[in-house]
């Protein structure tokens, strides 16, 4: 791919994505519609990227950007969810998918079929969830698929390396896949906090928020190549060092200097740019692999062929989308018999329900007084549940947001990425098995998932009619509270200045580890008290040059 086309790429989702917007479309099924019809013609050249590239350069800066943006609280409320989709429901659509392809394909053998199970098991719903209130999308399903979205990549990634050392093309650190996983996740997630660490002592120093703001694009890279080049976890040490800076760098008074709010500003509005370029590009190049994947199957000599290849992609397509519904909804289904059996115990039990009790109280007076040592102060009393504090687990996801769910299983970069690098030779210098198919498949999945649940998620989320009244009342009343914290910091007999708008910011970081404001409204608050200070900077340069 040479520089003109790529502009041509970016230009022309640009001009689609104008359109779209215009007529309530996500950009990207637009992009990917119309770029898997522009490959018929015939004077559209191939495409072909480095999939190492693609791995190294597409993915760290979307999975960043993704987790700067994240609820930490929900993402907290939500993890036994979390998991059980990032990393169960993957390593169970790996079996389900990987049997499937083995007996549509026995050509291609067991190992590459599982291979096969695990480029397509992880779905990447970052785009889906990024217009979450524009289709309705209640804020707690949405913290939960962008959680899967951060950690079912690591578990695929994993899964992919194990199958591809069973077929024969790479080998892995640990014969044990347990091990294997374990040194993954922990050792990319210590390098990602490391590199967090670094930034956040480094930042203060460099005294320009250019400067703060290119280390901050430079983060995602570095995490992600120094992880994969210890064969760790590049996705988890991505996650973690995005975690760690954004949450510091936002919400710790220890990482407040006086420029930090014009660096929070730039990296505010750089973001989203770079987020919508790169996802155009993303699926303007999958839609644009189409004719000539087809035509690599034609042209292919080895098994399976192109008809078996077509068949086993139509039924490897509604087998994902299928598992996927029934196993979110067996999940959350069985998880909820359990709540209903814990109450009904609690309930009819007085020396279970009065132990619970008292474990719970106990978990709410040592979280309360961690944080009192970490804002300085402590109240014994006071209505913390009222005040919005943090109040452990949620329970299982309701029917309908349970369908939500299962039903956004979109397939995207990550799939096309992890097959295009399915090495062409074995060890033993044999060809892959069945390698053009498997690309193929997972071409053909990845749009077909797109089409049809990416078309029709909004008209379900519609169809569901949820109530999303209640989340938006406590939000505004979240707000309403941060708000008045904040102007209760200061004192208004004297113009704004810089240590009103630091009091203000300090006041609603303590609200938060005080329990009485979430992260979510915290953000919202920091970034309202950033605006206004830029603004009356200014305002004051503009008098001083008259």
């Amino acid at each position: 791919m040479n520089g003109v086309q790529l502009l041509l790429i970016i230009f022309g989702g640009i001009a689609v994505s104008v359109v779209a917007h215009r007529r309530g479309v996500q950009p990207g099924l637009i992009v990917v519609v119309l770029a898997a019809a522009a490959s018929f013609l015939p004077a559209v050249p191939r495409l072909e990227l480095d999939p190492e590239l693609i791995l190294a350069v597409v993915v760290p800066p979307l999975l960043y950007s993704a987790t700067r943006a994240a609820s930490f609280s929900g993402f907290s409320q939500n993890l036994r969810p979390i998991l059980t989709l990032g990393v169960t429901l993957v390593v169970l659509t790996t079996g389900a998918a990987g049997l499937v392809s083995s007996w549509l394909m026995p050509a291609i053998g067991l190992p590459a079929a599982l291979l096969l199970g695990a480029v397509l098991a992880p779905p990447d719903t970052i785009t889906t969830v990024s217009h979450g209130d524009e289709l309705g999308i209640p804020r707690r399903v949405t913290a939960i698929l962008t959680g899967e979205s951060l950690v079912n990549d690591a578990t695929a990634l994993t899964l992919f390396g194990i199958a591809a050392a069973a077929a024969g093309s790479e080998e892995t650190l640990f014969d044990n896949p347990f091990a294997l996983f374990a040194y993954t996740a922990v050792v990319g997630v210590l390098i990602g906090m490391v590199f967090a660490t670094a930034a956040l002592l480094l930042r203060p120093r460099l005294r320009t928020p250019v400067l703060e703001t290119s280390l901050a694009l430079l983060l995602p890279f570095t995490a992600f190549l120094t992880a994969e080049q210890v064969h760790a976890s590049g996705i988890l040490a991505v996650v973690a060092c995005a975690y760690l800076f954004s949450i510091n760098t936002t919400l710790d008074p220890k990482f407040q200097y006086p420029s930090a709010y014009r660096t929070r500003l730039q990296e505010d509005a750089v973001w989203p740019v770079l987020d919508f370029l790169l996802e155009t590009f993303v699926f303007a190049y999958i839609g644009l692999q189409l004719r000539f994947v087809i035509a690599d199957l034609r042209h292919a000599s080895a098994e399976p062929g192109l008809a078996i290849t077509l068949i086993a992609a139509g039924v490897l397509l509604v087998t994902v989308i299928l598992f996927r519904l029934f196993a979110v909804w067996m999940i959350f289904a069985w998880w909820d018999m359990r709540r209903r059996a814990l109450e009904r115990r609690l309930r009819d039990d007085p020396a279970f329900r009065a132990r619970m009790h008292r474990r719970a109280g106990d978990r709410v007076e040592r979280r309360r007084r961690r944080r009192a040592r970490g804002t300085g102060e402590w109240q014994a009393s006071g209505d913390w549940q009222a005040a919005g504090e943090w109040q452990g687990p949620l329970g299982a996801p309701t029917r309908r947001e349970s369908l939500i769910v299962g039903w956004t299983g979109m397939r995207g970069i990550l799939t096309l990425a992890a097959a295009a690098a399915i090495p062409p030779t074995l060890h033993n210098g044999a060809e892959f098995p069945g390698r053009d198919a498997i690309q193929a498949i997972a071409l053909f999945v990845t749009l077909g998932t797109l089409l049809i649940q990416g078309t029709t998620i909004s008209p379900l989320v519609r169809r569901l009619k949820i109530d999303t009244h209640g989340e938006r009342e406590r939000a505004r009343q979240l707000l309403d509270r941060g708000q008045a914290i904040a102007a209760d910091a200061i004192s208004h007999d004297g113009p704004p200045n810089p240590a009103g708008f630091d009091a203000q910011r300090t006041a609603v970081v303590t609200a938060v580890m005080r329990g009485e404001l979430d992260d979510d409204t915290a953000r919202i608050l920091v970034h309202d008290i950033d605006l206004r200070q830029a603004a009356e900077t200014h305002l004051t340069r503009e008098e001083h040059a008259e």
